[in-house]
């Protein structure tokens, strides 16, 4: 897991600082934020004080409408328990007291460049937070969107795992990430795809050496991150090993406790393997809206024999 400073919120959404500047290596352990309302008065009960705390245009209000004993003694309050850092959306203002506050405490207090939304800051660094402080593991295979489904292509070294995605960048298609696949957790629904950074926009085929999409194909070749909705396995070609029912019992593999639908493409000289991918990717997405191919076959099939039974 990746490790968060308020630094790096700092950075990320380019705030300043008003108070705590020595602070700012504080570490980030908690994927939500909070705005303190209920503490303000004294509610304490389920005080998440691990959370970075944002006070945005109500808080500020109601703290500047308190007598300055009072304020001190609400704010002392909160301070007392020393969260990572305050983030202030509501402007600089007459927030001398709460400088006061967070330098007497050793707390960072950031605030945004000019008033925000409240509401929409917080979506904002919620989702940042979510995804930077995710559980994550790396995996050895190939992520490509494929008409804006997320894939996994599998299979042992060599097999073609990268040529295959450099067909489907031909196409079209989006690769995000060669040889190193580096898997999200974001929620025990979802798993989100994406590169360690050292091999951003870079596919390797083997006798061609190192390309770059985004400079042979352009911006359209590439995407940082995709949500992982189908696990491919490529195998080489087996004989008469092939399933040809007409709908396959749904299989799965599990990435840090989330199930992902998977199935295997076993592949020969000639066979197009990366519109293969394409049908599995278009399928998946017919099934997600309630239609099933082979359902539909068979309530043709007993439709004739309904009709051939009443004559």
């Amino acid at each position: 897991m990746k490790k968060i400073t308020v630094a790096d919120l700092l950075r990320k959404f380019s705030l300043r600082v008003a108070a705590g500047e020595n602070q700012l290596q504080k570490m980030i352990t908690h994927s939500r934020v909070h705005r303190p309302g209920l503490e303000f008065v004294g509610h304490f009960d389920f005080f998440p004080t691990e959370r970075v705390q944002i006070l945005g245009k109500k808080e500020i209000t109601y703290l500047h409408k308190l007598s300055e004993e009072e304020r001190k003694y609400r704010i002392g309050n909160i301070v007392h328990y020393h969260p990572p850092c305050f983030i202030v959306t509501a402007g600089e203002e007459g927030l001398t007291y709460l400088k006061h506050h967070c330098n007497d405490q050793g707390i960072p207090l950031l605030l945004t460049n000019q008033p925000e939304d409240t509401s929409e800051f917080i979506t904002k660094i919620d989702a940042y937070l979510v995804k930077e402080l995710a559980p994550e593991m790396t995996v050895h295979g190939v992520c490509i969107n494929v008409s804006g489904i997320g894939i996994l292509l599998r299979g042992n070294s060599g097999v073609g795992k990268s040529e295959t995605a450099h067909t489907l960048i031909r196409r079209g298609h989006r690769l995000v990430a060669d040889d190193i696949v580096v898997l999200k957790k974001l929620s025990p629904q979802t798993i989100l795809g994406t590169h360690d950074e050292k091999t951003k926009e870079f596919l390797a085929l083997r006798s061609i050496g190192l390309l770059n999409v985004v400079r042979l194909y352009g911006r359209k070749a590439f995407q940082d991150e995709t949500r992982i909705a189908l696990d491919i396995h490529l195998t080489k070609w087996q004989k008469d090993d092939l399933n040809n029912e007409l709908e396959q019992e749904p299989q799965f593999i599990e990435y840090m406790g989330v199930k992902v639908p998977s199935f295997e493409i076993q592949l020969q000289p000639g066979r197009d393997v990366a519109g293969l991918i394409e049908a599995a990717a278009n399928n998946w997405y017919l099934r997600q809206q309630g239609y099933s191919a082979a359902e539909e076959f068979m309530s043709r099939i007993e439709a004739d024999i309904g009709a051939f039974n009443k004559l």
